[in-house]
């Protein structure tokens, strides 16, 4: 009984034949593109889903699932976490990432504040000063006082009175 199953095994066809052409190898018949039969519509069909790229289920992933810790509503104009395209400079500060880390006299007694930005760019603000979401008011030696403006998350416009301190307490002091 081993021996029929090996002789089986061994007698597999190695080459594939075709009614209309004479027989290929294995290799071969993978390699080149099938010819379609006049009047069979289904292997023209099949050649030209073989030469398409596979595309992934829009769902997500190989797996073709969801993933699950993609939020299934976006807010409109959202990017999805992308960073925002702020303008260059002073301008393109956010009152909320900034960091104070010195103030200054400057000449004729004009108070000037030394702030950071997260990636470490060092910007020197006046009183009047524009950021991107709010303006400098005041400047005093421990501290400098923002306006903000911005909106809430149902679009309502919120404007608020941020200080930021130069040493701020380890108590609840945000910087």
């Amino acid at each position: 009984m081993p021996g029929q199953v090996r002789n089986q095994l061994n007698q597999a066809p190695a080459s594939t034949s075709d009614a209309t052409g004479p027989a290929q190898s294995a290799p071969a018949a993978q390699s080149a593109p099938a010819k379609p039969r006049k009047g069979h519509r289904g292997a023209a069909q099949a050649s030209s889903a073989e030469s398409a790229p596979a595309a992934a289920p829009a769902t997500g992933g190989a797996t073709g699932r969801r993933d699950p810790f993609t939020p299934l509503l976006v807010a409109p104009g959202a990017d999805s976490g992308k960073t925002l395209n702020l303008p260059p400079g002073k301008a393109g500060l956010m009152v909320d990432t900034l960091r104070v880390d010195g103030i200054v006299h400057g000449p004729n007694g004009v108070m000037i504040a030394i702030v950071e930005n997260p990636q470490a760019s060092v910007y020197f603000l006046h009183e009047g000063d524009k950021l991107y979401d709010g303006t400098v008011t005041h400047i005093v030696l421990d501290s400098v006082s923002f306006h903000q403006t911005g909106t809430d998350a149902f679009g309502k416009p919120v404007d608020r009175e941020l200080t930021k301190r130069l040493n701020p307490s380890s108590l609840g002091d945000p910087q």
